[in-house]
């Protein structure tokens, strides 16, 4: 049985090339980071397809890891791997501006939220035009300000603030749909 290193000594050996420590790194934290790649890009290829680049990025990179106490090895593979979601992203989309409809207005109250599980919540989250899915994660779940997702992302501030309200109108939007089948 192979041995289980901590945090501190993973990132240690990794840094050294040490192939037992880099497959527990990739065991351990896979699935994580695969989530994050999911929730940054619209397909499971691309996903797959940023969180190997990730990885490799993740194993040259060890030299510039600086172990700062237990889960910073965590912090600091989550936003390399946000970052890589973030440069495929812009390689792959020059345009983000989606036309939205008008913002529905029959969504009721925060019980209506509470019958949409959260996997379909997540899903629709994947279906956001890249730009909005971006700024929308990085607005929500990153809790980046618009004046720090226009620096990450290379846009001006009004233009992460206008995506953010145009994700939110189209969620809102496929939420109100949702809600609709449902009472069916």
């Amino acid at each position: 049985m192979l041995r289980k290193f901590s945090e501190i000594e993973l990132a240690e050996y990794c840094s050294r090339g040490d192939n037992v420590a880099r497959k527990q790194l990739y065991e351990q934290y896979a699935d994580l980071l695969m989530a994050i790649c999911i929730r940054y890009c619209s397909d499971r290829d691309l996903a797959q397809d940023v969180l190997h680049d990730g990885f490799l990025k993740i194993f040259r990179s060890f030299d510039k890891f600086h172990y700062k106490g237990e889960g910073s090895l965590r912090a600091w593979l989550t936003r390399i791997m946000i970052n890589e979601a973030l440069e495929a992203l812009r390689k792959r989309s020059s345009s983000n501006e989606q036309p939205i409809d008008e913002l529905a207005d029959d969504i009721e109250d925060e019980e209506d939220f509470e019958r949409i599980p959260q996997s379909v919540l997540m899903q629709f989250i994947r279906e956001l035009p890249d730009g909005y899915r971006a700024v929308f994660n990085l607005y929500v779940f990153e809790e980046k300000s618009h004046k720090e997702i226009a620096e990450i992302l290379g846009i001006t501030e009004h233009t992460s603030s206008s995506q953010f309200f145009r994700a939110k109108k189209w969620l809102m939007n496929k939420i109100s749909d949702y809600l609709k089948n449902e009472s069916v």
